[in-house]
């Protein structure tokens, strides 16, 4: 089969496409033949060598979505051809409400979906939503996983709340917004880009604020009609205290990463405990909660945002366009 493995850490010379041998299936076992994959800026930083327990070479890749190939004699529920989409966690362990020591995702140690095939355990192979493309289905794993946590498990969000998603063109932020306005919120987003805004709106986002602005939370204010119920962060940077400020009674501010950096935070405790505010931390999902969502993208035929899509041949450039925070949604790779 064909895969593009990282050789070494750097720059994307570091990537190669490559025959390797067919992988063979174990117990307990699925291969899944891939259809499309998508990019994810783990790849990034494991490729820059910002990643911990780095092993190479490697194939990378958490996202994908294909038609079952072969199962174990043990697994059952699976034919031949069937369109499954990947969740990409494995082994989250017996406390649904962290993950255990062993837990990894799919992609580096284990082989990831920057190939024709893969193996990964039944349970985290999972039927595909009819109605969803390729290209959308490859979008969901990473981002859907946790932005479904973030807004649902840990951010028990209601219909009608007030919900700010910030860095809105990134794929789990984006998956976020989507998701929200399924569940009825009213939902606002940042970003550093008007078009990104824009097509926000356009998606079915109510408004957005550019977060450089210095006036950005009374604006976000202005036009949400009051504070908000709930802040889905995926950046933190030197804004995050900020988020403080447009988060109103009981509120919620869950966080699910810091691709703005993580700078010395300095919050306005006063009104963190005078409001009642939660500041909650995310990450990933578990496999039962990988269904969960997908149930509820099916019921309200949810679409992920695909940004662009490049051949696993291209996948050079794919990083590249990724690397520089360009894209409205996800970067997909199509395999078929």
């Amino acid at each position: 089969m064909k895969a593009v493995i990282l050789n070494g850490t750097g720059g994307t010379e570091q990537l190669e496409l490559v025959d390797l041998p067919t992988p063979d299936i174990g117990p307990g076992q699925v291969r899944v033949r891939l259809r499309a994959a998508a990019l994810n800026h783990r790849d990034l930083w494991i490729r820059r060598g910002m990643y911990s327990k780095i092993r190479l070479p490697a194939v990378l890749g958490s996202d994908g979505a294909g038609e079952v190939d072969a199962a174990a004699d043990d697994v059952a529920g699976f034919s031949a051809g069937q369109r499954v989409v990947i969740c990409p966690s494995l082994d989250w362990g017996d406390d649904p409400r962290r993950q255990g020591s062993d837990y990894r995702i799919i992609g580096m140690p284990d082989p990831g979906t920057f190939a024709e095939q893969i193996v990964v355990p039944a349970e985290n192979v999972f039927a595909a939503p009819d109605h969803l493309d390729w290209p959308e289905l490859a979008s969901l794993p990473v981002a859907g996983i946790t932005a479904w946590r973030s807004l649902f498990t840990q951010g028990r969000i209601q219909s009608g709340e007030r919900v700010l998603v910030t860095g809105v063109g990134g794929g789990v932020a984006t998956m976020a917004m989507v998701l929200a306005i399924a569940a009825g919120g009213r939902v606002f987003v940042s970003s550093g880009d008007q078009e990104k805004i824009d097509r926000a709106i356009e998606l079915g986002a109510e408004g957005g604020v550019i977060y450089k602005d210095d006036d950005w939370e009374s604006q976000l204010l202005s036009m949400a009609g009051g504070d908000m119920d709930m802040v889905v962060d995926g950046t933190a940077g030197p804004t995050f205290p900020r988020l403080v400020n447009v988060t109103g009674y009981a509120g919620r501010i869950v966080v699910y990463g810091a691709t703005l950096g993580d700078p010395e935070i300095r919050f306005d405790i006063r009104r963190i405990f005078w409001r009642h505010i939660q500041v909650i931390g995310s990450t990933m999902g578990t496999p039962a909660e990988f269904g969960e969502m997908l149930q509820f993208i099916s019921q309200n035929q949810v679409h992920p945002v695909v940004d662009r899509q490049f051949a696993l041949h291209d996948m050079a450039a794919a990083q590249d366009h990724l690397e520089a925070s360009d894209q409205m949604g996800k970067v997909v790779i199509r395999i078929d």
